[in-house]
């Protein structure tokens, strides 16, 4: 009886947290459907062969329901053959449950980033909410693969966590969210009570601090931060004391894509779990069977994004001008890639072709931002940071591995807001 008993709460444990609307949650009107299903085909026309495979963006086809079976299954597969030597602890973490979620062995990478979180620790007590960003995306990562072994790792967060002191950041309180409540559900047989009450006080801090965000129209932060904060407030088990009004940020999402704010692949990854009823939460449950779900029909007024093999010649400039930063330049490079690649391919062939433009990035919600370019890195003290035009036409503040584009000319300025 006593083993029997062992067992049942076990298998209790092993479940917990599968639910994961378990705060206030809403859903998309039947007649607003037919937005979410074209910025979902918006998301998917994005995925070709000479992009970079985004894994937040399979994540989200996986927890809606994927239209385009090639588009999945390519991006599965170029995820599958990827080097992971470069790979941020963020995007480690993101590319593992993109192939969770789409029934792969992701093998050796849990270990990998297991390492590294055991290892990891912050530069300073003060130091800026986005460097939780990436690690929480860890731990959501490894709680979801075996979350006794993620325990130590995810104690030792949260309280550094509490003890940060830094301003806070929607999008990393939210993921920081997903990650505690994932651990909080499925905290291990026999585990310290202690424990649980120390994810139970980071998340109601968390929480708290998102809900402050919550603006008059319903919106979390921006609009691009409301897709993860409304995953957050769905299923933490601590709730702000303020209720959320989650039929008000909905309304004002759809209104905002029906005025076409979402038209980026990953801020409509960002979102579509949300209007999906689904989180991060969801990725070990999504059933990779044959014919599990029928796949709505196909919105018939959006076309594909045409492709083409055809290689162009970029002009890239990088430019520094700023008093008070010792490197002054402005230096031009052209490049040759393939029409239709992203950002980061013309940055990697000029740096390839030229030291000078050496890079380095950061990985956010958005993707990967280009944080440095010739040691001269950005300073959110000294507001400065990379802004990359094609003209003058800002390319979504140097986002670099998801914007597919057709420019001849980009220029990236070291500037100050």
């Amino acid at each position: 009886m006593a083993w029997f008993t062992l067992h049942l709460l076990s298998l209790l444990w092993a479940v917990a947290g599968t639910s994961t609307q378990t705060g206030n949650s809403c859903s998309v009107p039947s007649a607003q459907q037919p937005l979410v299903d074209g910025i979902q085909v918006l998301m998917e026309n994005s995925v070709t062969s000479s992009s970079f495979p985004n894994p937040s963006i399979l994540i989200a086809m996986n927890l809606a329901g994927a239209y385009s079976v090639e588009a999945q299954k390519l991006l599965t597969d170029e995820l599958m053959a990827s080097d992971t030597a470069n790979l941020t602890t963020g995007q480690l973490a993101l590319t593992i449950m993109a192939l969770t979620s789409s029934c792969r062995d992701p093998g050796n990478r849990v270990s990998i980033l297991q390492k590294q979180m055991e290892s990891w620790a912050p530069s300073s007590l003060n130091v800026e909410a986005s460097a939780f960003y990436g690690p929480s995306l860890a731990i959501l990562a490894l709680c979801q693969k075996n979350s006794e072994a993620t325990l130590p790792i995810a104690v030792r967060f949260a309280k550094t966590l509490l003890a940060n002191s830094s301003p806070f950041n929607v999008d990393t309180g939210a993921v920081a969210t997903l990650a505690l409540t994932c651990m909080y559900n499925k905290m291990p047989v026999g585990s310290e009570e202690a424990y649980r009450t120390l994810f139970g006080q980071v998340l109601k801090n968390i929480v708290e601090n998102i809900s402050l965000r919550i603006k008059s129209d319903g919106i979390i932060g921006d609009i691009y931060s409301t897709g993860l904060a409304m995953q957050a407030l769905s299923v933490t088990p601590e709730q702000p004391n303020e209720e959320w009004n989650c039929e008000k940020t909905m309304d004002i999402i759809l209104d905002e894509i029906k005025q076409g704010k979402f038209y980026n692949p990953m801020a409509i990854a960002q979102i579509l779990p949300s209007l999906k009823s689904k989180t991060y939460l969801d990725v070990p449950q999504v059933s990779c069977s044959p014919g599990h779900e029928v796949q709505p029909t196909l919105p018939n007024d959006l076309s594909p994004v045409p492709t083409s093999t055809s290689n162009i010649t970029v002009t890239y400039t990088i430019n520094n001008q700023l008093r008070g930063v010792e490197l002054l330049f402005n230096v031009t490079i052209n490049v040759s890639v393939k029409s239709g690649s992203v950002l980061l391919v013309v940055l990697e062939e000029a740096q390839r072709k030229n030291s000078m433009f050496k890079f380095e990035t950061t990985m956010t919600s958005w993707g990967l931002m280009i944080s440095s370019i010739n040691n001269i890195a950005e300073n959110i003290n000294h507001k400065t940071y990379w802004e990359f035009l094609s003209g003058t036409t800002p390319l979504d503040e140097g986002v670099a591995d998801y914007i597919p584009f057709n420019h001849e000319h980009i220029t990236a300025n070291f500037t100050q807001y």
